[in-house]
């Protein structure tokens, strides 16, 4: 099946073959037909499988068929994060380059004037996280009364983040009368909630089993002290010569000393996170696709909507402590058919980690400790709690043992 087999309009084949597309993922040939008759969909893709264009080139010839004169805001997407508003909006203007519709991203971190000058000028879709889309509603500097598409984009992870409330104050003062597109990793009970109330006899589409990593993507463990985890990482990296790797950190801080240990080892890398300016999380992400940073540390907020071709390794520093998240991660990797590896780098601490996330992918990862970074055997596991060792129960984790109950602390198996 190619493009045209889709339906699509000349100018939108034209900018699809100038990106270098030739034949349409899963999703994109069970979703566009749907979302170009003008039905309510359901969409279950994990990151890497195309989703973006399957839901941007039908809103855009969507609105094409219903030519207007008038310059009224009349798509919205909304994002968790500000990357993934910033990756759509350029794929939204990558697609519609032939097309006379004008599309503006908001999020916050940044000045809100200019967003208001352009708002002002007219625009036809706006790509958006919730909040500053609200501060902008709040000041009236955007009309949402002709919105004829919505799209939530990772849902999942909008109410994993508590947006929850935002997402219900915008849906409130949308039209009724909409084409309204959600699409989620994971359908969990809540996601179908939202859906229930908000969509109108939707089509369900779904591409990939639930919360199953990329098939291309190779998984290993390294089992390491926490200690000598950063001493490991950069002999990795520098002894495999890896020029684009992608590592996880649990927290802010984390990242912060892993990009300035690596950094003092001789490899260029950059931290992205929540606290960085956006001038910053742009900057480090520009350079870390134009090869001019090698590694990327980053939190898992800051890491939604990297969308980088050809991503060769991803590092869990530190494994996850919700196991859909390490799905997540490793879905960075091995994208539009191209191999990837994944590797987790795990500490003693983190072997109930471990073992809740092989629960969930119904397998074992290979565990191969690297020689002269044999754990410790002699160090026993303390509780992960909120992203650090100590002082409160994280989510995810089992509650305190009572009493009675068996409490040997897991330990790495001697081989």
């Amino acid at each position: 099946m190619s493009f045209k087999d889709l339906g699509l309009i000349d100018e939108l084949l034209r900018a699809i073959e100038e990106q270098g597309y030739t034949t349409p993922t899963p999703i994109q040939q069970n979703a566009i037909p749907i979302i170009l008759k003008g039905a309510d969909i359901m969409g279950g893709a994990q990151t890497g499988t195309g989703k973006t264009a399957g839901f941007t080139l039908p809103l855009l010839q969507r609105l094409m068929a219903k030519k207007t004169s008038s310059r009224r805001v009349r798509a919205l997407i909304l994002t968790p994060t500000r990357e993934l508003a910033a990756q759509i909006a350029e794929n939204v203007e990558d697609y519609g380059k032939y097309l006379p519709l004008k599309s503006t991203v908001i999020f916050g971190g940044v000045n809100i004037k200019p967003q208001i000058n352009t708002l002002r000028s007219g625009v036809d879709i706006i790509i958006a996280t919730p909040g500053r889309l609200l501060d902008h509603v709040n000041q009236k500097t955007v009309d949402l009364s002709e919105i004829e598409i919505l799209v939530l984009d990772e849902a999942d992870r909008m109410l994993d983040m508590g947006f929850i409330h935002d997402i219900r104050k915008v849906l409130n003062i949308l039209p009724k009368n909409r084409q309204t597109l959600l699409f989620s990793a994971t359908f969990s009970s809540e996601i179908k909630s939202l859906a229930a109330g908000i969509l109108k006899s939707p089509e369900t589409v779904e591409v990939a089993r639930h919360n199953t990593p990329a098939e291309l993507v190779s998984q290993v463990v390294h089992p390491v002290d926490n200690k000598r985890k950063k001493e490991l990482l950069a002999s990795l990296i520098a002894t495999n010569n890896w020029k684009q790797v992608l590592v996880f950190t649990r927290t802010k801080h984390g990242a912060n000393k892993v990009s300035e240990h690596l950094i003092k080892a001789g490899i260029t890398s950059a931290a992205i996170h929540g606290n960085k300016s956006q001038s910053a999380r742009t900057s480090a992400l520009d350079g870390f696709k134009r090869g001019s940073v090698r590694v990327l540390v980053a939190t898992d907020i800051a890491a939604r909507g990297i969308d980088i071709d050809l991503l060769p390794h991803v590092v869990n520093y530190e494994l996850p402590n919700v196991p859909e998240d390490y799905v997540h991660r490793i879905g960075r990797t091995g994208r539009a058919g191209n191999e990837g590896e994944a590797l987790s780098l795990v500490c003693v601490d983190e072997l109930k980690l471990l073992y809740d996330i092989e629960k969930l992918l119904k397998r074992k990862i290979p565990s191969v400790t690297i020689a002269g970074y044999d754990p410790d055997p002699t160090i026993k596991a303390e509780p992960i709690l909120n992203g650090r060792n100590g002082g409160g129960q994280s989510r995810g984790s089992k509650p305190p043992q009572r009493a009675g109950q068996n409490n040997r602390r897991p330990q790495f198996n001697k081989k």
